[in-house]
C-alpha cells in the first residue's frame, strides 16, 4: 500500500469507503502524473493542460456538480476529501492550480449562472478543457472586498470594465475569469458590486504581468488589466449590484479548500521527515532515537490529527447548509499557522538536506507560507471568530 494512503484509512465517522476509494485514486494519479513532472513544472510556471484535461476526464472537475453538464452531483465531504488528497502533493502550485478552479472560482458559475451560462462554459470546465480564476482581490482590496475599485458602467448591449486584479491563481493561463466589478457607483461599500463572467481574450483584457512568488511556483499568478473591456451583457452572473454576497457566501468553501491544503501538507511533511529521521544517521544512530525529535513529531502529528476532524467537521456542516462562519474561520486560522509550525519543524530536522532546493521539503515549506496569508489572513479570521465569540 501506498505510503501517502495508509493514513487516509484512519477511521472518522465522516468518511465513508467511496471517501477512501477516492484518495486511493488520486494517490495514484499524483504517484504517477505529478510527482515525476512537478519541478519541470515549477521551471516553467505552470501546470501543463495535458494534466489538467487528464482531471477532467477521471471526473475530478464536477464532483458536486450536476450530472446534466457531466458532473458527479456528490456531497460537500467528497469534495473536501478530493481537497486533502490533492493537497498531499510536494508541489503547493500544483493543488492551487486544481483547487482555485474546483473550489474557488468555477463554483461561482454553478452558484449564481443561469441556463444559458451554465449551457455554454460548465461541461467545459467540467472536463478541464477550460480553466477557471476568480478575480477579487486588488492593489488595495484583499479581504475587504467591499473596497474594491474596478467599475462597469452599462452601455447598450455591454457592460464596459476598467481596473486592476491583482494575486489571481490561475491568472495567466486561465480561459475563463469571473471577476467583481463595482456597477453602482453611488452605492456605499458593499452595495452596488456585480461579477462577470469574461472570457480570455476579449479586447481591453489582458494579463498585465506574471507574478514572480516565494512559493506555488508551478501555478501561474497574475495581476489582471481590464481597459475599456466590453464584456456582453449577458455574461453577468448573477444578480446586478448582488456579487458582494456572492463572493462571501463561496468565501468558506474557499477557506474550507485552503484548510484542506495546509491539513494535506501537514500530513505529507510528517511522513516525509518521519521517513528521513528513522534513516538518517547521526552521533551513533538515527535521529529517531533521540527523545526530543520523535516526541516534537508525535506531538504536531496529534495536533494535525485534530485539526484535520475539524476539517471534516466544518466540511459537515457548509454541507448541511448551516451557518458555520465562526467555524470556517477558526479552521482557517488554526490550521495556516498550523501547517507552518509543522512544516519549519520537519525542515529544521531535515538539516542542511532541508535547505536545498532538491528536496520536497524545503518547497513544502515555501509553499505552505502562503496558507496563513491568502484567502483570508489569520488576523481577518480571528477577527471574524471575535465578533461571534460566544462562550459556552
Amino acid at each position: 500500500m501506498d505510503a501517502r494512503s495508509a493514513p487516509s484509512r484512519m477511521e472518522s465517522i465522516y468518511l465513508t469507503e467511496e471517501h477512501v476509494a477516492l484518495r486511493d485514486q488520486i494517490a495514484r494519479f499524483l504517484a504517477k502524473e505529478v510527482e515525476p513532472h512537478g519541478e519541470g513544472w515549477e521551471e516553467q510556471g505552470f501546470v501543463p493542460r495535458e494534466v489538467l484535461r487528464k482531471m477532467g476526464d477521471l471526473g475530478f472537475f464536477g464532483i458536486t456538480y450536476p450530472a446534466e453538464y457531466g458532473g458527479a452531483e456528490a456531497d460537500a465531504l467528497t469534495a473536501l476529501v478530493f481537497a486533502e488528497a490533492v493537497s498531499r502533493t510536494t508541489f503547493g502550485g500544483f493543488a492551487a492550480t486544481v483547487l482555485v478552479h474546483t473550489d474557488m472560482a468555477s463554483p461561482h458559475l454553478v452558484n449564481a449562472g443561469s441556463k444559458a451560462q451554465l449551457e455554454k462554459y460548465l461541461p467545459a470546465v467540467i472536463r478541464g478543457e477550460r480553466i477557471t480564476a476568480v478575480a477579487v482581490t486588488e492593489p488595495d482590496a484583499g479581504s475587504d472586498v467591499a473596497a474594491i475599485r474596478t467599475r462597469a458602467r452599462r452601455d447598450g448591449n455591454v457592460w464596459v470594465l476598467n481596473g486592476a486584479k491583482m494575486f489571481i491563481t490561475n491568472g495567466v493561463h486561465a480561459d475563463l475569469y469571473f471577476v467583481a466589478a463595482r456597477t453602482d457607483q453611488d452605492a456605499k461599500g458593499s452595495r452596488g458590486i456585480s461579477m462577470f463572467i469574461v472570457e480570455k481574450g476579449l479586447p481591453g483584457f489582458r494579463v498585465g504581468r506574471a507574478l514572480k512568488k516565494t512559493g506555488w511556483l508551478c501555478s501561474d499568478t497574475a495581476e489582471l488589466v481590464f481597459e475599456d473591456c466590453r464584456v456582453p451583457a449577458e455574461n453577468l452572473l448573477g444578480e446586478e449590484n448582488a456579487g458582494f454576497y456572492a463572493v462571501m457566501k463561496n468565501f468558506q468553501t474557499e477557506r474550507i479548500a485552503a484548510a484542506a491544503i495546509a491539513v494535506g501538507h501537514a500530513l505529507t511533511a510528517l511522513r516525509l521527515t518521519v521517513e528521513y529521521v528513522k534513516s538518517r544517521r547521526a552521533f551513533g544512530g538515527v535521529l529517531f532515537d533521540k527523545q526530543v525529535i520523535r516526541q516534537r513529531l508525535a506531538m504536531l502529528e496529534a495536533r494535525t490529527h485534530a485539526a484535520r476532524q475539524f476539517l471534516y467537521h466544518c466540511g459537515w456542516l457548509a454541507g448541511q447548509r448551516r451557518d458555520c462562519v465562526r467555524e470556517v474561520s477558526m479552521l482557517k486560522a488554526l490550521s495556516g499557522e498550523l501547517v507552518n509550525e509543522v512544516v519549519y519543524t520537519c525542515q529544521q530536522f531535515h538539516g542542511g538536506m532541508g535547505y536545498m532546493r532538491e528536496s520536497a521539503i524545503e518547497r513544502l515549506a515555501r509553499d505552505s507560507r502562503v496558507l496563513s496569508i491568502g484567502g483570508g489572513a489569520t488576523e481577518v479570521m480571528l477577527e471574524e471568530v471575535a465578533k461571534r465569540f460566544t462562550p459556552e
